[in-house]
């Protein structure tokens, strides 16, 4: 008698990742539609830094357009941080719990850090220099994100997966955050070297520490 051994069919549910997706690029379309121009600028930061200097009042860091832009850019990281903790063989791409808690940790990370270096500002008093390039910041980094985000749609329906595709992006997007660092030192050299006692220990405190702790939390797990 032959005997019949049923294995059960693992069907990996995408569906949350494709509502994710789509919301991200229906926010990306109605934020081109409401803020054209702006847009339209925004898309040219990296050869242009029109954008930074129409947008420079700090009370853009909390405009519709720049918040809107952060929950794009969260997801965009947050999923391209769970591929690239799944091609290193620690999670499942398709996984919306670890989807959910890595979001939740930027979030916090992110706006945790921000809370702190608006305290630690306004006890160094350097609080213009820090609100202009917490902006200029943001631009940037939102604007990797945006970019980033084409490349999450393909990397997590694609099958195969090169592990050098994975070290490029990443090589690349430190690049462009440390040409990010080195455009805003120079957009505001002459307020920094008026502070530059105060700016090097809010860069040791919030700019390398933590990212450093992160870095030795997660090579020691």
């Amino acid at each position: 008698m032959i005997e019949t051994v049923f294995h059960p069919r693992v069907i990996e549910n995408k569906d949350w990742a494709t509502i994710l997706f789509v919301i991200a690029l229906t926010m990306v379309a109605i934020t081109k539609s409401a803020y054209g121009n702006r847009f339209y600028d925004f898309m040219k930061l990296l050869f242009s830094d029109k954008y930074n200097k129409i947008y420079r009042d700090t009370n853009n860091l909390m405009s519709a357009f720049t918040v809107i832009m952060f929950i794009i850019n969260m997801i965009s990281l947050a999923f391209f941080i769970q591929l690239v903790l799944h091609n290193l063989g620690y999670v499942s791409k398709n996984d919306w719990i670890v989807f959910i808690q890595i979001i939740t940790f930027l979030l916090v990370f992110v706006l945790s850090k921000y809370l702190i270096e608006k305290i630690i500002a306004t006890s160094f008093n350097i609080e213009e220099f820090v609100e202009q390039y917490n902006l200029q910041k943001v631009n940037y980094r939102t604007y990797i994100g945006l970019l980033i985000l084409p490349l999450d749609i393909i990397l997590f329906y694609s099958k195969y997966t090169s592990k050098t595709l994975i070290f490029l992006i990443i090589g690349i997007f430190l690049i462009l955050n440390f040409i990010n660092y080195f455009i805003s030192l120079k957009n505001y050299q002459n307020l920094l070297f008026r502070k530059l006692f105060y700016f090097i220990l809010y860069l040791c405190a919030l700019e390398i520490a933590p990212y450093y702790f992160m870095f030795h939390w997660f090579t020691k797990s």
